[in-house]
């Protein structure tokens, strides 16, 4: 029991430091940054939507829950992203309006959701773990590969909401750290791990939803030239290609 909590600890841990591939992006100028930033939110946009209808969502209908629960808890997401965006745009409002460089809610929003998939990234490879070393390792692999595209698109949306490059950094390796309390989590409960995980997939899908829908997709539209809209088209088709190449390779 103690090399299966070495192993899922250790991987966790590899996981989380995915986050801080928005490193290669450091060095680059504000200039050419502003460049390519639109290119990493369609990115995003397109591994939030893949993210969810083809990872977490079948995974939800496959589990315990109904498939008509499991629908009202991504309308729930929805709706909890919808209101979240309220307190968050009130606050905006009323407290950051004298700051000179204040925060789009857009931001925060991205890594609430981010931190619940992150955990649950985390619950799967320690559940993984308990079954088997082989299975976790497998799955830890498939963690990573998942990770990569979809830490690119938060760093991007980060630096889009506001951040500067270094608390983008640090605001998105924290929220991956979430992934390492998801594993103690899941190495703790162990069987009482499904019910948990029925409800909190479809939840963090309807978060995902909402925020590539609502959010991000309405700014793309502000670009009208059309090669750089083919070019948000092509990385969006890229991120969902991305999402659906992982699952093929699951």
């Amino acid at each position: 029991m103690q090399e299966k909590w070495a192993y899922a600890i250790a991987s966790v841990i590899l996981v989380s430091l995915l986050s801080l591939v928005g490193i290669a992006f450091i060095s680059m100028s504000e200039r050419r940054l502003r460049q390519i930033i639109f290119v990493l939110v369609s990115l995003a946009i397109g591994s939030l939507f893949g993210d969810a209808f083809i990872h977490l969502i079948p995974d939800s209908f496959d589990g315990s829950t109904s498939k008509q629960a499991a629908s009202l808890y991504i309308l729930a997401g929805i709706f909890a992203f919808f209101i979240l965006e309220k307190f968050f745009l009130w606050r905006h409002q009323h407290t950051l309006e004298s700051s000179d460089n204040p925060i789009h809610p857009v931001g925060y929003m991205n890594l609430i959701a981010d931190g619940i998939h992150n955990f649950i990234d985390g619950m799967i490879i320690g559940a993984s773990y308990l079954v088997s070393l082989p299975i976790g390792v497998a799955s830890t692999l498939a963690v990573i590969f998942h990770e990569i595209p979809q830490e690119i698109g938060d760093f991007g949306i980060l630096l889009y909401a506001g951040f500067s490059k270094t608390k983008a950094l640090g605001y998105n390796f924290l929220s991956a750290t979430l992934a390492i309390l998801g594993t103690i989590v899941s190495l703790l409960v162990g069987s009482q791990l499904k019910e948990f995980t029925s409800l909190i997939l479809p939840f963090a899908a309807g978060g995902f939803i909402y925020i590539a829908g609502s959010d991000l997709i309405p700014e793309l539209h502000k670009e009208i030239n059309p090669s750089k809209s083919l070019v948000q088209f092509i990385a969006m088709a890229a991120g969902v290609g991305l999402m659906l190449i992982l699952k093929l390779l699951e």
